[in-house]
């Protein structure tokens, strides 16, 4: 059974747990899977993407407090066990930064956190520390309305990257052969 399938014929609350590794935001998988069935890879996503474009504040918010900040590798072990290996890929880059891009990275979520009332939410797949601390930087001086929608749009980049992993994933009714 592939993972489309799978997802597709799974009791609703393994299905919204699966999703849930990819969103974290309750209300928006339990709408997915409400959705099912799916025809495809691409009919997914867009229920994702129909879901999360009806996401209130507070779910945002919810969704947001699933992340470890950038660059935090200790609470992704503690605090994110479940989607642990998703974001440290995620964010490989930004664990070879200089210990001095990683404390600008620290103090720069401080005032993001701060000023916004949320953590910095950048898909951070493939971009350098460098590269996250120069749009922390440029996202700081942003209107507070107008940020909580470009870091709604991150979060669905990185929703996105983690349905795909999920339906490259094996699953338990999956042959192991």
């Amino acid at each position: 059974m592939d993972a489309l399938a799978w997802l597709n014929s799974a009791p609703p609350a393994e299905a919204e747990a699966a999703l849930f590794r990819c969103c974290g935001c309750a209300g928006w998988a339990h709408a997915v899977v409400v959705a099912r069935p799916v025809g495809s890879a691409a009919d997914l996503m867009a229920a994702a993407e129909r879901e999360w474009a009806r996401a209130s504040r507070q779910d945002i918010l919810e969704a947001f407090s699933h992340h470890p900040r950038i660059g935090d590798r200790e609470s992704l072990k503690t605090r994110f066990p479940l989607t642990h290996g998703w974001s440290n890929e995620e964010q490989a880059e930004a664990s070879l930064a200089a210990e001095n891009v990683l404390d600008e990275l620290a103090q720069g979520n401080r005032e993001y956190e701060k000023r916004f009332g949320h953590i910095f939410i950048v898909c951070a797949s493939g971009k350098t520390a460098g590269e996250m601390l120069a749009l922390l930087g440029a996202r700081l001086s942003n209107e507070p309305a107008f940020e909580l929608k470009v870091a709604a749009g991150e979060q669905m980049k990185i929703t996105r990257l983690r349905i795909e992993r999920l339906l490259s994933e094996p699953h338990p009714t999956e042959s192991k052969a």
